[in-house]
């Protein structure tokens, strides 16, 4: 089984060291690694981790909690493979057939940032252009706004929403912590990038 944890812990030396260890002590292999933030003497991580399933996940995020300074912000599943480079898939998709950039990028939004689902929106009327697999139907939440970048939790969902040509992406997930401002810098900068492969007016998503 594949984890992702996100854990906060003093930023010094050792102690990313004693989290490591703690890992291995409960049987979990590390298999990488992202360093979200680091500010205020603390840096939050995010580690994705084989788990041989031997305890429920959440008692592995127990375990490394108790360590001193450290908290486990949240403990997911998540099916992006570590090395695997997804982000580079989905822009070679898009790159050969523009025409569908919308719906490649929405498919894959779930896997890249290891969400239940994620939904291209109309942002007048909020109807759905097109929806990913396990998509709900409709989103739960009606405070979104087309216009800028923004991550909110709400009816026990947490939300990323980004512009996208003109309309919104919304991407979802029920487990694990709240979407950081990494990640959503990191769909952002996606966006962007998926605009100039497909030829979109850019101006649209300012």
């Amino acid at each position: 089984m594949l984890l992702r944890l996100r854990v906060s812990l003093p930023d010094r030396p050792g102690a990313l060291g004693q989290v490591a260890r703690a890992f291995g002590l409960m049987g979990a292999d590390i298999l990488q690694m992202t360093v979200l933030e680091r500010q205020a003497g603390r840096a939050v991580d995010d580690f994705t981790v084989s788990w041989p399933g031997r305890a429920a996940p959440s008692e592995l995020g127990e375990r490394i909690g108790l360590l001193p300074g450290v908290r486990v912000e949240g403990v997911w599943p998540t099916r992006n493979v570590p090395g695997s480079s997804p982000d580079y898939d989905v822009l070679g998709h898009i790159a050969a057939d523009p025409d569908r950039a919308v719906i490649i990028l929405v498919d894959a939004m779930p896997d890249l940032l290891g969400a239940d689902w994620a939904a291209a929106l109309e942002p007048a009327t909020g109807s759905v252009l097109h929806g990913s697999w396990q998509f709900p139907g409709r989103v739960p939440v009606a405070e979104l706004t087309p216009m800028r970048p923004v991550a909110i939790s709400e009816a026990g969902l947490h939300i990323a929403s980004v512009p996208l040509n003109g309309a919104y992406l919304v991407v979802a997930r029920s487990q694990g912590p709240a979407f950081h401002r990494a990640e959503l810098d990191r769909i952002t900068r996606l966006v962007d990038i998926v605009g100039l492969l497909a030829g979109w007016d850019l101006s649209r998503t300012a």
